[in-house]
């Protein structure tokens, strides 16, 4: 099968720290290289893939200072794909609602996996194009009232075997927190449930430019450099080695969280989550099983004296069997072949599975 994949070019892909979306392309796009497919990966240019790469500029727009209107580039890179929408047997965007206006307007098939949220703006574009195919990547991100076409619901996924497993965690014990330094992520709470039980609490992630007055105002105060530390961005390997060592990953989230790959993460390494009860929460964390879900701060904080009762072998077992990278690819190639079924039954045409 002839696939395009299309990745924000905001961030390489994969990411060199944070970037969730470009994490799931890359590792799906290698994927379904290794399972036959021909690949072409419309991304940034410093992208390191497997597939063939395509792209409009040289590097992530976020790393290139003289880049004032990242719109522009999105818009080049579109029309770079639809130009050359014959090439291909499905095109898979990952741009939320920007390429719908395209894909109304070629013969090739697109299927649109939805990362982010709905909002009032952009709700308009998806429902002009409700019928469009859409993947969600869970159920709980799927808004029924706007009518969209979903046909399938295909969870994200990481590389299991490059997260190193950590049977026991360090001595002291401490608490992670990993993620956007945001109010949505609430990291202020993360900081409210380790001074409630006394824990130290070790932070790491990326500040916006939009997030920057929370961080000011909210947070750096709290930061103490003994229990309420901050060590800035990490890669792979800083997030994998702190959530490794911790004796649980705080996911105090304040919003519908569509995926949160920083659960699976910490899972993979052996470290169950404490998690609000919010969003896709319920479909990725395992209550009593890989973590506990909560619905409120008082919860969170008597979820930590349980964690000793879970497994972490047992954390470790779950995402590999749930969220690796093989269901992930398999559930799209579902996807596509569905669609691709659905257009021959249109035109009589259809390509092989592989």
């Amino acid at each position: 099968m002839k696939i395009a994949q299309i990745a924000p070019l905001w961030e390489r892909v994969p990411p060199p720290a944070y970037g969730g979306i470009e994490l799931v392309v890359g590792l799906l796009t290698d994927e379904l290289v290794a399972r036959g497919h021909e690949v072409t990966l419309f991304a940034s240019g410093d992208s390191i893939t497997s597939a063939k790469l395509e792209s409009i500029h040289p590097q992530a727009l976020r790393l290139d200072p003289t880049v004032k209107e990242c719109g522009i580039y999105e818009m080049l890179q579109l029309a770079q794909v639809y130009e050359r929408a014959g090439e291909f047997d499905l095109i898979h965007s990952h741009m939320g609602c920007a390429a719908l206006p395209y894909s109304k307007l070629t013969k090739t098939p697109t299927v649109h996996t939805l990362h982010g949220i709905f909002t009032p703006d952009n709700e308009k574009m998806f429902v002009h194009a409700k019928a469009q195919p859409y993947v969600s990547i869970s159920n709980a991100q799927r808004e029924e009232r706007l009518g969209l076409n979903h046909v399938a619901t295909v969870y994200n996924s990481i590389d299991v075997n490059s997260h190193h497993f950590f049977p026991v965690a360090d001595e002291p014990a401490y608490l992670a927190f990993l993620g956007r330094i945001s109010p949505e992520k609430g990291p202020h709470l993360a900081i409210e449930i380790a001074k409630a039980t006394g824990m130290t609490l070790k932070m790491a992630g990326k500040v916006d430019p939009v997030d920057v007055e929370y961080f000011e105002n909210e947070i750096k105060p709290l930061i103490d450099g003994v229990q309420i530390q901050f060590l800035g961005e990490a890669d792979h390997f800083m997030k994998n080695d702190l959530m490794g060592r911790a004796i649980a990953t705080l996911f105090p989230i304040t919003w519908r969280e569509p995926f949160g790959l920083v659960t699976i993460e910490s899972m993979a390494a052996g470290t169950p989550v404490i998690a609000m009860n919010l969003g896709s929460v319920p479909e990725i964390v395992v209550d009593g099983v890989s973590g506990f879900i909560c619905n409120n701060i008082a919860e969170c904080i008597a979820a930590v004296a349980k964690i000793p009762q879970l497994s972490r072998s047992a954390c470790r077992e779950y995402v590999a069997h749930r969220f690796g990278v093989e269901q992930m690819a398999a559930g799209y190639e579902a996807v596509y072949q569905q669609i691709l079924a659905e257009k021959f039954a249109s035109n009589g045409h259809l390509v092989s599975a592989r």
